[in-house]
């Protein structure tokens, strides 16, 4: 799955992709990709609130539950931004970074390490360049 991401953001022509993960426990099943309808999708994301709607209500009904987010830095590193800290709820999801080669995963909380939103949490891939957010 991370190396299709990966291959989804070089594929993007500089633009963010972003998208919703599913599963439970901290392990990621499935993601589903959504339209980015940022003003600006160069320089930041915004999932289709039609999508979020949608896998929201999915969740609540039976399907499935929320993990988190991702959305790739195009021309960046794998850390959380300070929009994206500031665009964050601190609602102990996952925010999986990628920029086509490499990967970190972040967990939305309340005073967090990073802008005080984000806390680094281990990332285990086996199919494609990954590290932890701690690296």
């Amino acid at each position: 799955m991370l190396a299709d991401l990966q291959q989804l953001a070089r594929a993007a022509a500089g633009l963010e992709i972003c998208g919703i993960l599913f599963g439970r426990e901290g392990r990621v099943s499935a993601r589903r990709a959504a339209k980015n309808v940022a003003d600006d999708p160069r320089r930041h994301f915004e999932i289709d609130p039609r999508t979020l709607i949608d896998a929201e209500r999915g969740e609540r009904s039976g399907g499935e539950p929320v993990l988190g987010y991702y959305h790739s830095h195009p021309s960046g590193p794998v850390r959380p931004s300070v929009t994206d800290a500031e665009s964050a709820a601190p609602d102990g999801r996952l925010w999986l970074i990628i920029n086509g080669q490499d990967a970190a995963a972040w967990q939305a909380v309340p005073d967090g390490e990073i802008y005080g939103r984000f806390d680094a949490i281990p990332l285990d891939c086996a199919d494609a360049k990954g590290q932890t957010a701690a690296e």
